[in-house]
């Protein structure tokens, strides 16, 4: 199988297994072990530092702010493998698998500061209430020149440029596809060997840039594994290709930002869509509208992580800016595709390529279940006629992002206090960073004239 997935070329080695951990910003760290350690794996006994969970984006513990490195020794935690995940790597060596884990503490108990365990506590949630989430993700990303770390910036694929210049929007356009059918028939062949419930392909606006819609799935966790292994394909699928692949919000300053747009509805114990607004409560669809928005501005840190994050929220782009809701509005913050039936959903379309999927999808269903808890209004709805005046807008600061995350009682409430400060804390010292740097924007733009 992987010697026909990689066109005859068998990966050169011997086989392996990678047991893998989800940092804070959706990065993936682990141990590469041979085949024969998968039963060490399968009983929990594989160990990592925990602090390997509380690494911010240049890979430092910040011991200096959260304690939890060499101030305590350092101390181990336990990888606990979730057997859901295990799945081939057909860009390796042929019999090589890859598996999910969660960090545990020794008393078996989840640590505070893994992704999957704290999406697993929202997700207990709506089972205490006999609810289950139905989720799909769509993820947008770009493809680009392999020779970025020589010249210190992106550049789209030769074969859609003329003369160095892109060939101009390729919004749907299959000869943008045709261009890079190879690259993404690879893609397609690795998300099927690894079972991807991967549908559409589409190219977007940007040049290079495509977006892959995976199904819905009623279990949140795994729809975030998907994710989270989608954005690991399109990477080894372009080294493959002499490419790389970036899920960077915004990669350049005059093409579309990329999105993580996500799709969610609820069903009950007896398999009832209680968005329904005709055939269930009409009430509820509107309600968790209205908390997933009322939490939004607290919760837009986990939607825009990174400095870069900010570029995407620009006027009169597709990336939303202002909190609104409606009726499949491409341009509101919540979009409802379809309220009526078995397919009656949301759509939270804030959320850049960047986001951490289970952070994203904790943030995303906790505010819904907000919603569910409680009769809310989500105020006006827009529609192609009528804009609602006034309405909040999302911030295009990365600090005061940070300041919102850091005082909400609805974070606190979903990610655990602590993990609202290590987060907070860490994205404060990110934030203080990006803004004391002088670019090269302030160089070509001030030191000439000022």
């Amino acid at each position: 199988m992987t010697a026909d997935i990689m066109h005859g070329k068998a990966a050169v080695g011997e086989p392996r297994i990678e047991i893998l951990l989800v940092g804070m910003n959706g990065d993936l760290r682990g141990k590469q072990m041979p085949l024969d350690a998968q039963k060490k794996i399968r009983e929990g006994e594989v160990r990592l530092p925990s602090s390997t969970q509380s690494l911010d984006i240049w890979g430092d513990d910040n011991d200096d702010i959260t304690g939890l490195s060499l101030t305590i020794g350092d101390p181990d935690g336990n990888c606990i493998a979730d057997e859901r995940s295990l799945a081939p790597m057909p860009w390796a060596p042929e019999g090589s698998m890859q598996v999910l884990a969660t960090m545990h503490e020794f008393d078996g108990s989840p640590s505070f500061m893994d992704p999957r365990a704290i999406l697993a506590a929202v997700l207990k949630r709506y089972d205490e209430r006999g609810l289950t989430p139905v989720v799909a993700t769509e993820l947008e990303f770009y493809v680009m020149e392999q020779d970025w770390r020589d010249t210190g910036r992106p550049s789209p694929p030769k074969s859609l440029t003329y003369r160095r210049e892109p060939n101009g929007f390729q919004l749907y356009d299959m000869s943008a596809v045709d261009a890079l059918d190879d690259y993404l028939q690879t893609v397609r062949a690795y998300a099927k060997a690894q079972n991807l419930p991967a549908e559409a392909t589409t190219a977007e606006f940007g040049p290079g840039q495509f977006e892959i819609n995976l199904l819905h799935r009623p279990d949140a966790l795994a729809a975030a594994d998907d994710c989270i292994y989608l954005k690991r394909i399109a990477e080894q699928a372009a080294r493959k290709h002499g490419l790389k692949s970036t899920c960077m919000a915004k990669p350049y300053s005059e093409h579309a930002g990329s999105g993580l747009h996500v799709h969610a509805s609820v069903i009950d114990r007896e398999g009832r869509n209680i968005l329904d607004a005709r055939g269930g409560e009409p009430t509820k669809l509107k309600s968790a509208c209205a908390g997933m928005l009322k939490t939004m501005c607290e919760a837009q840190l986990i939607f825009a992580p990174f400095a870069n994050s900010y570029r995407r929220f620009q006027p009169g782009s597709f990336a939303p800016i202002d909190l609104t809701w409606g009726n499949g509005h491409r341009g509101t913050a919540i979009r409802i595709p379809d309220m009526n039936g078995p397919a009656a959903r949301i759509e939270h379309r804030v959320a850049g390529a960047d986001a951490n999927p289970y952070l994203l999808l904790a943030a995303i269903l906790g505010g819904m279940l907000l919603g569910l808890d409680n009769e809310l209004d989500p105020g006006e709805e827009t529609t192609p006629s009528h804009v609602p005046a006034n309405a909040t807008r999302l911030t295009h600061d990365f600090l005061t992002a940070v300041e919102a995350f850091r005082a909400s009682p609805f974070i606190a409430d979903i990610f655990g206090e602590r993990y609202r400060k290590l987060y907070g804390d860490t994205k404060h010292k990110e934030a203080v960073t990006y803004l004391r740097t002088v670019s090269d924007f302030d160089y070509r733009t001030y030191l000439p004239r000022v």
